[in-house]
């Protein structure tokens, strides 16, 4: 019996990100493991939805490595990811099923048609997040509770074993986000890899037990109650009004005649 220890389900070495020469990531190291439920936090402009890009390759790392800065143990076809739903088209003409019917993409194609074993799947996805009999109603007319539950029964046929959430509770009501959290809590007893993004303190003391507190450089990384204490949360509201200070460009110099002295002072009284 080998005691060699199972790779993370995510490894990240000095990630760094820039957005036109400006720093959106900055050395993050550490690792997610198999199996693991993950709070990403931190201010706004902190870095956490440009980590989930990282991590799924929609953004690239900074070249020059000798390390991969990402790597992960899940293959691409096993990974899911959820964006804020202020990144969605909801007036894109298509129906709840086949909004579902979008994570079994790679098993269908573009042309390819639903087997009956796929309806079915969707069919109990929807059952799972309450939406029965909201089969063919267009995604345009759903509330935003209803649009994020779409959204997660998408995520359920995917049957992914790491998935990424960014802000999935946000401008959701109360009861929604009560069921959606079930569902989470559900993959996490299943052994899958979950990181979401989220701003509720409360809330991810209650339903993470891993939080990775984020100002562009890592605050603090582990245990949900050891990362959220206030002295972390002082430390980086200062680090992100430092980042904040520092993208602001510098003032532009007062013009300078480009006349000489002399001639500006002609005229003037003695």
């Amino acid at each position: 019996m080998s005691d060699t220890k199972a790779p993370p389900a995510v490894a990240l070495h000095n990630l760094t990100v820039r957005y036109r020469r400006h720093p959106a990531l900055l050395h993050v190291s550490g690792a997610f493991a198999h199996g693991s439920l993950t709070a990403v936090m931190g201010p706004n402009g902190s870095g956490k939805s440009t980590l989930l890009k990282s991590i799924i390759g929609l953004v690239p790392a900074d070249a020059g490595l000798e390390v991969a800065a990402v790597r992960c143990a899940v293959p691409r076809h096993q990974m899911a990811y959820l964006p804020q739903q202020s990144g969605l088209d909801p007036s894109f003409p298509i129906d709840v099923r086949d909004c579902v019917l979008l994570g079994l993409w790679g098993q269908t194609g573009a042309f390819g048609a639903a087997t009956p074993a796929m309806l079915a799947r969707t069919a109990h996805a929807l059952h799972a997040v309450g939406l029965e009999g909201f089969e063919r109603r267009p995604v345009g007319t759903l509330s935003s509770g209803q649009l994020q539950r779409a959204l997660f029964a998408r995520l359920i046929v995917q049957d992914a074993q790491l998935i990424l959430l960014d802000e999935p509770f946000n401008a959701v009501d109360a009861k929604t986000t009560a069921a959606l959290l079930g569902l989470v809590r559900q993959w996490h007893t299943q052994k899958r890899t979950v990181i979401a993004v989220l701003h509720d303190d409360a809330q991810v003391r209650q339903h993470f037990p891993q939080t990775l507190l984020l100002a562009r450089e890592p605050v603090a990384w582990g245990d949900t109650g050891r990362v959220l204490t206030e002295a972390n949360a002082q430390r980086a509201q200062a680090m992100a009004q430092a980042w904040e200070d520092q993208d602001q460009p510098p003032a532009s110099p007062l013009r300078v005649a480009a006349f000489p002295l002399a001639e500006a002072l002609q005229g003037l009284p003695p």
